[in-house]
């Protein structure tokens, strides 16, 4: 058994990590809750924005659109999104195996991949694939993107599919169901518009001034760039959701850990009282 010295010092360092871990969880509890608002807020508009582009895509010829053009899938873009730091439980590593499972599934069927992937988790994992093109890497990614920060991404995935270096794009990032489930989605971006069945009737019965084609023309890459927004943002509540209750169990853990090193130090600490009063009372009887 360690020494009550020993013991002493270990709760006194279990004491400190249970301080840190526990302002953790209170930080990501705080940015989750304004991370889930902006997730859920935004989340009408994005599936809004595929509805349209479904029922654009009913009602005009895209077969000349570059942006809606189907070919034949040779090259594939993967967007990645993680986190920058750790400490988020099973966040990072979920999108991991996910995208693992992609750029297997695309090895096997002959297809060539691409990444690009954000967040420095992502970027330290992606570089161990060989044959996997990194078209870029974001590290130190802001954890609320604003337009302004999106707008390289999107640049990219666009000019990639134009240009017919890739055939699809899509995003692989962790979606926000509740504060307890979280769950890791692939998503085709590109080519726009895939077929919705449950388009709503007032999107089905709206006129497109001045005509669905000038509308398609304008606003396709509008409503793309909302769905990789609202990827982010989903992603983000997920993070700080995860991080908030890996950093609760930590803190659940470190409690436990005290009250188990509180027991055992009691113990010792009995223990040498109780060999004192044995060594005192020897002594005495030794002297009589």
């Amino acid at each position: 058994m360690a020494s009550s010295q020993q013991l002493k010092a270990r709760i006194g360092s279990v004491k400190n990590t249970k301080q840190i871990t526990k302002a953790m969880e209170l930080v990501s509890a705080s940015k989750m809750r304004r991370a889930q608002e902006l997730a859920v807020k935004s989340r009408d508009y994005r599936n809004l924005a595929r509805e349209i582009l479904a029922r654009l895509r009913e009602l005009t010829d895209v077969s000349k659109h570059p942006l809606y053009v189907e070919r034949e899938v040779k090259a594939r873009l993967h967007v990645v999104i993680t986190s920058n730091r750790g400490l988020a439980g099973a966040y990072n590593s979920n999108v991991l195996r996910q995208i693992t499972k992609e750029l297997i599934s695309d090895k096997e069927n002959g297809i060539t991949s691409k990444v690009i992937v954000i967040g420095k988790q992502g970027a330290k994992f992606i570089i161990r694939f060989k044959g996997v093109e990194v078209v870029s890497a974001y590290e130190d990614f802001p954890e609320q993107p604003t337009t302004q920060t999106i707008r390289p991404i999107l640049d990219e995935v666009l000019s990639t599919f134009k240009t017919k270096d890739v055939d699809l794009v899509s995003v692989t990032y962790t979606d926000y169901k509740s504060s307890i489930v979280q769950e890791v989605t692939t998503e085709q971006v590109l080519p726009a518009a895939v077929v919705i069945d449950d388009v709503k009737e007032s999107i089905s019965d709206a006129v497109f001034e001045p005509s669905p084609k000038k509308v398609l023309e304008s606003v396709t890459e509008r409503l793309i760039e909302s769905q990789i927004a609202q990827a982010f943002m989903e992603s983000s509540a997920s993070e700080q959701s995860m991080r908030m209750m890996a950093m609760k169990s930590a803190t659940d853990n470190a409690s436990d850990l005290i009250d188990d090193l509180t027991l055992a130090f009691n113990t010792a600490r009995q223990a040498a009282i109780t060999q004192e009063l044995a060594e005192i009372t020897g002594g005495a009887e030794a002297i009589q």
